[in-house]
């Protein structure tokens, strides 16, 4: 049997959520990876994982004016979305044997626990929007041959690479992450959503595409008749709780010591964000 050691990317952009941390997520047990053929070597899942790398990469400027960001429910899009979770959360030694299997069950996992909650099927979610940010297939065939062949979709003819993705949950609360307190009473289901699941192609970060996604879901939410947005960041991740405050989060809470121990994970933060009012995007 395979041994393979599934740790959190250094380079990825992320927000916690009900799947990718597969870790915490409700639905995962480890029997399912060992039906792929894996024996994981678990350590802990760092979520909201926003780092720079240890060596510096050259920058890679996008073309603004081929970004595509909008909401997707077309499978194409999904398993390209799924393919770049997968990508972007873990790190796979190339020399294990079956590596590309081993990716490829943990993409089908996710794709279907995509497809299930945006059709509406997932209990305790009232409605879930996949975004992505999206560039032409010709504009990025020479930065990374990986990640075109891995997050590759087409829309009307024209080959697009997904290269930025998160999940806009409209819920009262996530699994096993701290609830916020906005708005209360009656209705708090409807008026209240989380970000989750936020990552950008570590070829293409510094570009701007984190703050374009959360730019979309306030554009959405707003739609939806959201007045508060949450996310959630681990307390020693300076990267992410930048790109959050840079779009208008503040602090709300932060998860007990107890908690964060119990689940074998950096201790959160849990980051507020008010839509009922005229906030910049």
């Amino acid at each position: 049997m395979a041994v393979l050691s599934l740790t959190p990317s250094s380079t990825s952009i992320s927000c916690s959520t009900t799947s990718v941390n597969y870790k915490n997520d409700p639905t995962f047990n480890s029997s399912f990876l060992l039906s792929c053929g894996l024996t994981v070597s678990r350590r802990s899942v760092t979520a909201l994982h926003v780092c720079t790398p240890p060596h510096r990469r050259e920058l890679i400027s996008v073309d603004k004016a081929s970004l595509m960001v909008e909401e997707t429910t077309s499978d194409d899009q999904l398993w390209a979305a799924a393919c770049l979770r997968v990508r972007c959360f873990y790190e796979f030694e190339p020399s294990t044997f079956g590596v590309q299997d081993h990716k490829r069950c943990l993409a089908e996992r996710e794709f279907e626990a995509l497809k299930e909650r945006v059709a509406g099927k997932r209990t305790g979610f009232t409605r879930v929007s996949c975004i992505n940010a999206t560039l032409p297939l010709s504009q990025l065939s020479s930065v990374s041959e990986d990640l075109c062949a891995a997050c590759k979709f087409s829309d009307d003819g024209e080959d697009r690479v997904v290269v930025g993705t998160l999940d806009l949950n409209q819920c009262l609360r996530l699994p096993d992450e701290i609830t916020g307190k906005k708005p209360e009473g009656i209705g708090a289901d409807f008026a209240r959503a989380y970000l989750s699941n936020v990552c950008v192609a570590k070829e293409l970060q510094r570009n701007g595409l984190g703050y374009e996604l959360i730019a979309k879901s306030k554009i959405v939410a707003r739609e939806w008749g959201i007045t508060d947005l949450y996310v959630h960041v681990a307390v020693n991740n300076e990267p992410a709780k930048k790109l959050y405050t840079k779009s208008g989060f503040v602090f709300e809470n932060d998860e007990p010591a107890w908690q964060a121990r119990f689940l074998d994970r950096p201790r959160r933060l849990l980051l507020w964000l008010g839509l009922s009012g005229t906030h910049d995007l």
